[in-house]
């Protein structure tokens, strides 16, 4: 009786052993309001630039182009000045293209830059001067922004471990491919 009970836990074994190499690549939609809810976990950001102004980013607002595989986040900004007790309130806009970072199991971006800066009550030219605080902001905080983080139950499913392995931009969704990992 033990070498049947075996033998056919060892026959179970192989079948789903077999099951799991038949599951090939699977798309998988991230809809928008799910990347806005995950970017919301990670905002505010608060950050001294420039070793002078203290900034805040707030409310991140993400778009999708799929005609450009771009995704753009708009946010709230609040810089305050030193010296002063000033509070300048505005938006900021940056865009990229997405990439997978396996090594985190996230999208991020890449190739970004600075679509819109705009800070209420600051002339043109103080805002000209403080466009290189938009850059900085780029370079510091949004180049290591996680669109998306997967969790490790996202990537297992029927009890196969998967691996994101392509990335593309739909009109209202971040669409992963997923693959097996053999």
């Amino acid at each position: 009786m033990s070498i049947l009970k075996r033998a056919a836990a060892l026959t179970l074994c192989l079948l789903l052993a077999s099951c799991a190499s038949l599951v090939g690549p699977q798309d998988v939609a991230i809809p928008l309001e799910k990347i806005q809810s995950r970017l919301e976990e990670r905002f505010p950001v608060r950050h001294r630039v420039l070793e002078v102004f203290e900034v805040t980013l707030a409310r991140p607002q993400p778009r999708l182009f799929p005609e450009t595989e771009r995704i753009a986040l708009g946010s709230d900004i609040e810089v305050r000045p030193p010296f002063t007790r000033d509070v300048w309130m505005g938006d900021l806009g940056v865009s990229g293209r997405v990439f997978l970072d396996n090594a985190s199991n996230a999208v991020r971006l890449r190739e970004a830059r600075v679509d819109q800066f705009r800070l209420d009550g600051v002339n043109p030219d103080a805002q000209r001067h403080l466009s290189r605080l938009a850059n900085v902001l780029l370079t510091n905080v949004y180049s290591d922004i996680a669109v998306y983080n997967f969790r490790p139950e996202d990537l297992r499913r029927y009890g196969v471990q998967f691996r994101p392995t392509r990335v593309r931009i739909a009109r209202d969704a971040i669409v992963v491919t997923l693959e097996p990992v053999r």
